[in-house]
């Protein structure tokens, strides 16, 4: 009886040099939103989203103020084979039309994870398609190719709840970190100051909201290593600072203030260790791309902030559109197709990973972290 291996190299191998297009299925469950998407990517590299089906677990969490790993991991078994079985109608595409299976391996809340992988795996095995395991980062640095043309190499500012890192990418699986976040990520930033302001859950998007009523200039927030020349990261220090000032705010207005405070210290940060980055990518490159992605990505402030850094930097600015650039399964379809193309097809034990930095050798090399600290889960 041939093996699934087996079978994934001949499939991967008729597939990986083809000149004709590649239709993945691919499947999200790292957190809170159980994803599928049908996405068709050409041979010249464009990408066709034929279908994208989320069901979000809000309503779930919204009484604990954040995600419950374990409630989120129960809604995931409920609710991934319907929503798969969306996501195939709405592209009006049966499961034989399709050339692979990509699904999340982490990083993420693992029960969850290895919810979505298992059926991603099961599906490749019932119709004896090639699997590909794809790193949920990795979806994000790929999503802004899903709504233009985007080249390699770019700059990339990935930033979401739980990850804040400036990486070099030059190709699928073939990314250096420039700078990550030494504690809190942004959008984890975001949401803890939100609860601290009691704006609830998810606290990002009421926080933005809040601060467009807002003058922040009545805050001096702290700003977080000013004496670093280098490009990472740190909001811990923010964080505690605004959870203090929420707890002496007396109207309305005060916290509107507040939060406009929070959201433009936010920003600022972000924008300086990109121009941090931009000006050490610009010796190294002639053409100049600053992509940002990730959930942050859709706060208007903070993509305003960053589009004027890329201007004076010169750089041409790219972020997906905005219904990419939360957690989506159209980005792990992609970046699945992109790996199916070259050839890069996983085995059916690939494991669920709670974390698994896109590079790999600089985590190793140079953690973040050190040995026996816990940190962010890139």
């Amino acid at each position: 009886m041939q093996n699934f291996d087996d079978l994934s190299s001949e499939a991967a191998a008729g597939k990986a040099f083809s000149d004709q297009p590649l239709t993945i299925l691919g499947i999200e469950t790292s957190c809170d939103e159980t994803a599928a998407s049908v996405v068709r990517l050409s041979p010249q590299g464009g990408a066709e989203v034929l279908s994208s089906i989320i069901h979000s677990q809000i309503d779930d969490h919204q009484a604990y103020g954040g995600v419950v790993p374990e409630i989120a991991a129960r809604s995931h078994v409920e609710m991934i084979e319907g929503v798969a079985a969306r996501a195939m109608s709405e592209a009006g595409l049966g499961y034989g039309d399709l050339d692979g299976v990509g699904a999340t391996a982490g990083p993420g809340l693992v029960g969850g994870v290895m919810v979505g992988l298992g059926f991603g795996k099961a599906v490749a095995l019932a119709r004896s398609l090639p699997f590909v395991a794809v790193n949920h980062l990795e979806g994000h640095a790929v999503s802004a190719r899903l709504g233009a043309r985007v080249d390699y190499p770019f700059l990339l500012l990935l930033v979401s709840g739980g990850h804040c890192q400036l990486l070099e990418v030059r190709g699928i699986g073939d990314m250096s970190r420039l700078g990550t976040t030494i504690d809190d990520a942004a959008g984890e930033a975001f949401d803890k100051i939100a609860k601290a302001m009691g704006l609830g859950y998810p606290g990002g998007p009421a926080l933005e909201r809040l601060a467009a009523k807002g003058d922040g200039s009545r805050f001096d927030l702290p700003r977080a290593l000013l004496g670093r020349k280098d490009c990472d990261f740190s909001f811990s220090g923010l964080k505690t600072a605004a959870s203090r000032i929420a707890q002496t705010l007396e109207t309305e207005q005060d916290r509107a203030d507040l939060a406009d405070a929070v959201q433009n210290a936010i920003a600022r940060q972000l924008a300086e260790r990109s121009d941090r980055a931009m000006a050490d990518y610009a010796e190294r490159h002639v053409a100049r791309t600053f992509v940002v992605a990730g959930g942050v990505a859709a706060n208007r402030t903070v993509r305003r902030v960053l589009e004027e850094a890329a201007a004076r930097r010169g750089f041409s600015f790219v972020a997906p559109p905005m219904a990419y650039c939360t957690d989506n399964a159209a980005m792990i379809a992609l970046a699945g197709a992109e790996r199916l193309r070259l050839g890069l097809v996983s085995d059916i034990d690939a494991p669920a990973r709670p974390r698994w930095p896109l590079d790999e050798a600089r985590a190793i090399a140079d953690p973040v972290h050190p040995t026996g600290r816990k940190g962010a889960k890139a």
